[in-house]
């Protein structure tokens, strides 16, 4: 006799916000654009330190494409672009902040 195995409904909303955060990078993008008011490429690079260029194009874009972030070049040589949040992106500050509350608290970092 085999065993029937039940579908579990997974939750759509939880699985979209793991899409569109759960890059490597992204949650410490968000942080540096957010608490440390860095905007431009170069500074985020740095203050991340291990990610590479096309890693953090890549993740920049992503953000953009989900809306969590807007790209405002300012058509200068040498190029001259900032990064920051959406209305979407800035939506979700409380729980960014309730995330650090909670780490803070429980992990032994």
């Amino acid at each position: 006799m085999k065993k029937s195995i039940q579908s579990i409904e997974r939750c759509k909303t939880v699985s979209t916000i793991q899409k569109i955060l759960g890059g490597k990078w992204k949650i410490e993008i968000i942080y540096y654009i957010t608490f440390k008011d860095i905007h431009r490429f170069g500074e985020l690079r740095r203050a991340i330190g291990d990610i590479t260029e096309s890693s953090l194009t890549k993740q920049l874009r992503e953000l953009e494409a989900d809306g969590f972030i807007s790209r405002y070049d300012f058509k200068e040589v040498p190029p001259h672009v900032e990064y920051n949040l959406t209305s979407l992106g800035e939506s979700f500050i409380p729980v960014f902040e309730h995330m650090k509350r909670w780490g803070d608290e429980n992990l032994n970092i």
